[in-house]
């Protein structure tokens, strides 16, 4: 198989009330991260905590393409995924504060969020843990004859897990409906892709086990929306698993924890020239689609909306100590 990419000139056709819908989905994953960065520090959320700034074209691009009925696995970096899919903010907000108000009854925490609802199967704390998970999902919808796909995003520290290759075999034998979403950032925690893989081509990795596989700019949240809607679209067909590698890079630290030793400064600086949203926002002032007044308030209805998740979460309650042993076992109905 040839090596197929995506860039900035493959573009949909957008109209303006599209555009606006990306520029705020966008917005609302920076600026809520923005706030929980803040929350960190003043203690209030606590634990682990992995931002996913800088990587936000990512989530909303592939969402994009998703149905209702269509299932998604993410990452333990995976507010941005759960926004883009449709958790409401305030319901995230008191999960990350530990509250029983929020979407996994704040015993999940910021790397755990899940709503069955939205068909939103959450993050794992294990490096590569959703794939297998996904291709179940797949399986099942297959073994059941349901018309849906299943979306599982992982970084590329993963496909040195064995449990990839397993799940890309598998789903390959089988023919499964799931699309493999790879944010490749280049850093699996402090480890950059060159020094733990001998092929760095990661597409490669999918095509060894006859795969189709693209990359596409995961800085351009129009490539990958288009890169997306056309490897769902195959998916769908029932032309087997499809494999997506977008290319993005994180602004912020592996974790809260992490002092980045392991890159240069100025390499982060230089990424941030060609972010998500600094691109995006250029393009649409190019177009005359949306002017400054607008992205204006658009930010302070985001603004806005943080704050009142903030406020839910803060007069969120603690679970009782006696419900503490709750969902270790299987209830049995009344």
């Amino acid at each position: 198989m040839s090596e197929k990419t995506t860039n900035v000139g493959a573009k949909l056709h957008v109209n303006r009330d599209h555009a606006l819908h990306l520029l705020t989905q966008m917005l609302r994953i920076r600026r809520f991260e923005e706030r929980c960065a803040e929350l960190y520090t003043e203690e209030k959320i606590r634990g682990f905590l992995h931002l996913y700034i800088g990587e936000e074209a990512v989530a909303v691009g592939v969402m994009q393409a998703l149905a209702p009925e269509d299932a998604v696995v993410a990452t333990y970096r995976e507010h941005g995924h759960a926004l883009a899919r449709g958790l409401q903010m305030t319901t995230l907000m008191a999960e990350m504060y530990g509250k029983q108000e929020g979407c996994s009854r704040g015993r999940g925490g910021s790397m755990h969020l899940f709503d069955a609802g939205r068909r939103f199967y959450g993050g794992s704390a294990i490096v590569g843990a959703g794939i297998p998970l996904a291709v179940g999902l797949a399986l099942a919808d297959k073994l059941q004859q349901r018309d849906r796909v299943t979306v599982c995003f992982f970084g590329e520290g993963a496909v040195a897990e064995g449990a990839f290759h397993e799940s890309l075999n598998l789903a390959a034998l089988w023919h499964l409906p799931v699309l493999f979403v790879c944010e490749n950032n280049l850093y699996a925690m402090g480890t950059a892709l060159e020094r733990s893989e001998s092929e760095t081509h990661i597409i490669r990795k999918a095509e060894g086990y006859r795969i189709e596989a693209e990359s596409v700019d995961g800085m351009d949240v129009i490539a990958v929306e288009v890169a997306a809607r056309g490897a769902l679209s195959a998916v769908r067909a029932g032309q087997g698993p499809r494999f997506l590698e977008c290319r993005t890079y994180r602004f912020r630290a592996h974790s809260m924890f992490d002092a980045q030793l392991y890159r240069d400064k100025a390499e982060v600086e230089a990424w941030k020239q060609k972010g998500p949203l600094l691109r995006f926002a250029h393009w649409l002032a190019e177009t005359g689609l949306i002017d400054a007044a607008e992205q204006d308030r658009i930010e302070a209805e985001i603004a806005d909306e943080i704050e009142q998740a903030v406020a839910f979460a803060e007069a969120g309650t603690w679970e009782p100590i006696e419900e503490l042993t709750r969902y270790v076992y299987t209830e049995q109905p009344a």
